[in-house]
């Protein structure tokens, strides 16, 4: 069997990016050794730029009518409401999503393997990857069938989407360094019977942890986190759900009533990268590439983001847009961002857990009382929202980020959000190819920059340049911007004229 790219692991990551290359026209194989997508709930925080990935292919409203939109936080100590955070319009004017969403993994993963198969294509299920080699022209790769035979796909890429023990990621020889938090973490997928709505995502604060209840669709229907306290003798398969109800209890200090178990698990958190996402032909995503703590609910979304990046530069080196060279800055601009993620989701945990007196004493005193008071100001909304929401994310440093003249906005940063007469800017934003807009100030006559370049990398668009648009940017001025297939900007200039265009794309492509 041959094929364009091998993706091996159908869970989140694995699938977002076959419905990334379906938009492509690129041919894969994706293989699973499970029987099919997840039953169980398991990741369920859906950030803001994932829902603007899934908008381009018309997944967004599909999934949030499966989930609940995240407007408010509940602040408990000692048992007792301390506060609330209303979350509502935290990402008001960031992004058309402003707003965390919660919905279970498996109604995701149904969601994203509907529409490959809605594609003609599907997941070779019970399929396991035994070997693979590769070398300058392929990768060789033998799998074993759900009828036990062996198998040889041949594929001129391969990406290891296949979790955090990633066979893919210990065949090519790639580092996992990081560290292990020494306190277990519970998760568990309950009904609940007590006197609080099913309004918020309720956190009670404690000495030395947080437990939360995120509220699921369904009227009683709740995921509680938790962690147990250091010093925790058992290992992970040794806990019953008894113990880990008698510790919500304790740390919450709540009065409830678990009246159903839908599932839980307990696990040690693991806060690791790899050294690098790519080796010759073949490449990691996702928990394949860096683990961490549940905080912030980044893992899942990041491994969405790894694919989104991957996609448009495989689809373009194998369509001959491209050459090889291209594959090498998926590895500059997603190992910065994992570095960056580690430190961000750490960070967060040891606000949540650590003994540390003083941040025990602000966690437990003082932040109830002043969270919400905070989030009335727009310079606490602009920090906290594209940073949890992963809106955020730049590639400023890239070798494909090219800057020229001063503005607000730089090149590697995601396109901003605005909206032109009534209609979000990202629905003009939607094919899979460069997109080339002159922002017009009304007074200058700039040339014509898609003259001889418009057509299968590149569209164009022209836009007046509104005060809302120009306070963004930060200029009145006629300029440019270009944006890579993924919406990040690539170019931006003041610079109208065609050579600067066709300058960059030759020096990228």
């Amino acid at each position: 069997m041959k094929t364009d790219v091998l993706i091996v692991g159908a869970g989140p990551t694995g699938l977002a990016l076959a419905c990334q290359l379906i938009r492509y026209n690129v041919d894969f194989v994706i293989i699973d050794k499970n029987p099919s997508t997840t039953p169980f709930s398991k990741a369920i925080g859906v950030q803001a730029r994932t829902l603007e990935i899934y908008e381009q292919i018309s997944l967004a409203d599909k999934l949030i009518a499966e989930g609940w939109r995240t407007e408010k936080v509940r602040l408990f100590e000692g048992g007792e409401v301390r506060g609330e955070i209303e979350l509502a319009n935290i990402g008001e004017g960031m992004s058309p999503y402003p707003f965390l969403l919660i919905v279970e993994q498996g109604k995701h993963e149904k969601l994203l393997y509907d529409h490959i198969k809605s594609h003609g294509k599907d997941v070779r299920w019970q399929t396991e990857l035994e070997n693979f080699s590769q070398n300058e022209a392929c990768v060789r790769a033998n799998v074993k069938t759900a009828g036990g035979e062996t198998e040889t796909i041949e594929a001129k890429f391969l990406v290891g989407c296949d979790g955090a023990k990633s066979f893919v990621r210990r065949a090519l020889g790639l580092t996992f360094e990081g560290s292990t938090f020494e306190r277990l973490f519970y998760v568990a997928d309950v009904e609940i019977d007590w006197q609080f709505g099913h309004d918020a995502l309720q956190l009670c604060l404690a000495q030395n942890t947080i437990t939360a209840f995120f509220p699921m669709p369904g009227e009683r229907h709740y995921r509680i986190v938790g962690t147990f306290p250091e010093g925790h003798q058992k290992d992970e398969g040794e806990i019953l759900y008894e113990e880990i109800e008698r510790q919500i209890v304790e740390n919450t200090k709540l009065k409830l009533d678990i009246s159903r178990v839908h599932w839980f698990s307990v696990y040690k958190v693991h806060s690791r990268r790899v050294n690098r996402f790519s080796a010759g032909r073949c490449f990691v995503a996702g928990d394949s590439a860096h683990i961490h703590t549940p905080a912030g609910a980044q893992g899942m979304n990041t491994g969405i983001q790894d694919g989104y990046n991957l996609a448009w530069k495989l689809a373009y080196v194998l369509q001959g847009k491209a050459s090889l060279r291209l594959l090498e800055t998926y590895n500059d601009e997603r190992l910065a961002n994992a570095k960056r993620l580690l430190e961000t989701t750490d960070r967060l945990f040891d606000f949540g857990a650590s003994e540390d007196p003083f941040i025990a004493f602000f966690r437990t005193r003082i932040f109830p009382y002043i969270a919400n008071f905070a989030l009335n100001f727009d310079a606490v909304k602009k920090f906290i929202f594209p940073l949890i929401s992963q809106i955020g994310i730049n590639y400023r440093k890239s070798p494909l980020s090219r800057n020229n003249g001063v503005f607000k906005v730089r090149a590697g940063d995601r396109m901003p959000y605005f909206e032109i007469s009534g209609a979000s800017v990202y629905e003009k934003l939607a094919e899979p190819k460069f997109h080339l807009i002159t922002f017009f100030d009304g007074a200058t006559s700039p040339e014509n920059p898609a003259q001889n370049l418009v057509g299968e990398i590149l569209d164009f668009h022209q836009f007046p340049l509104f005060p809302h648009i120009a306070e963004i940017f930060g200029t009145d001025k006629t300029f440019n911007v270009l944006l890579r297939p993924d919406n990040y900007i690539g170019l931006i200039t003041a610079d109208t004229s065609p050579e600067e265009v066709k300058n960059y794309l030759a020096s990228v492509l």
